[in-house]
């Protein structure tokens, strides 16, 4: 992949067969300053929420140390700051004209990541709320459950610039059955299955990476991830045939991200092309059986009023039996 081409030849360097995915082990603000403008063409990235303050929190129902590494401590409110200003200026200089940025976080983080993001030039889109539906219960006791986390959408592109950002909107609204899409996305975290090579303390679900993939971007785009942990976000690139850049600085968790990325290149289709998620199980049910179509039945309008009467619409009102859609559905069901 050119854009990898002005890095120190001492940094290891991982790269797939075909040079679709790239992961990098190393320190992300050294890094990312050998990446060129206007290289790529989306950033997905969960940076260090600077949660590791010795407490405790719930893991598979078991009292655990929150301490995740030092990468975790804060620095202090103006340290995490000039951190989040560092690393998302490198991210605003490789982004293309139509690139967008998307940022998680927690409340302990977001502000300072938002503020950062607005000084360097973006323009903020969306905050989506991913609201978990398996969140580990509150053992203090003296709080709300943690139940949320935030992720910032923002573009480079401001809004009376003539070059738009990407933003696949009618696809969003596909995959929403017809109605546009909210900025509460419903996700449970990371399966068993995305963690069969090993565990990182704050992996993300790959269905919620390939969701933000899809909204903005195309296929063939190259995404970057500068905190790239277990490498979730290369996973759903791969899936989506889209390219990825990942930054990893541990080497045990550029290790697991290699082991996973490799498994899923192995798994992917040289001809994999992008399609529409599949529709909801109901729909797809009606589609195999022929159900969709439903007789549209004109009632009589009572004197002076403009909805059907109740006695004519009980006269009126077909039975399940003599429904031939709905009676359909409930022999099928049987």
């Amino acid at each position: 992949m050119y854009v990898t081409e002005n890095l120190p030849s001492n940094v290891p360097v991982w790269c797939a067969p075909d040079k679709t995915a790239t992961l990098i082990t190393g320190d992300s603000l050294a890094l990312l300053s050998h990446l060129p403008d206007n290289s790529i063409d989306c950033v997905w990235t969960d940076p260090p929420y600077n949660l590791s303050n010795d407490g405790v929190t719930c893991v598979a129902g078991k009292m655990v140390p929150v301490n995740k590494g030092e990468w975790d401590r804060s620095m202090g409110i103006e340290g995490d700051y000039q951190f989040n200003l560092a690393w998302t200026k490198e991210c605003y200089r490789v982004l293309r004209p139509t690139g967008t940025i998307w940022v998680t976080g927690t409340v302990h983080v977001h502000s300072s990541v938002g503020m950062a993001l607005q000084r360097n030039g973006f323009r903020l889109l969306n905050d989506i709320i991913w609201e978990k539906t398996n969140p580990p219960p509150n053992l203090g006791c003296r709080t709300f459950t943690h139940s949320t986390e935030l992720m910032y959408w923002a573009s480079k592109a401001q809004k009376k610039d003539k070059i738009k950002y990407k933003f696949n909107y009618k696809l969003m609204k596909e995959i929403n059955g017809g109605k546009q899409m909210k900025t509460v996305w419903r996700f449970g975290s990371a399966s068993k299955s995305e963690r069969k090579f090993g565990k990182h303390p704050t992996q993300k679900p790959v269905e919620l990476i390939k969701r933000s993939i899809l909204a903005s971007t195309v296929k063939g785009d190259l995404i970057l991830d500068p905190f790239s942990g277990s490498g979730s976000t290369g996973i759903a690139a791969l899936a989506l045939n889209r390219n990825f850049i990942g930054i990893e600085q541990k080497k045990e968790y550029a290790d697991l991200s290699i082991k996973r990325l490799e498994s899923t290149f192995s798994q992917k289709s040289p001809n994999q092309s992008l399609s529409p998620p599949p529709p909801c199980h109901l729909t797809k049910f009606m589609q195999q059986n022929n159900l969709l179509s439903f007789p549209r039945r004109r009632l009589p309008i009572s004197a002076g009023n403009r909805s059907p009467s109740p006695k004519a619409w009980k006269k009126q009102r077909p039975s399940v039996s003599s429904r031939p859609c709905l009676g359909k559905i409930f022999l099928l069901l049987r």
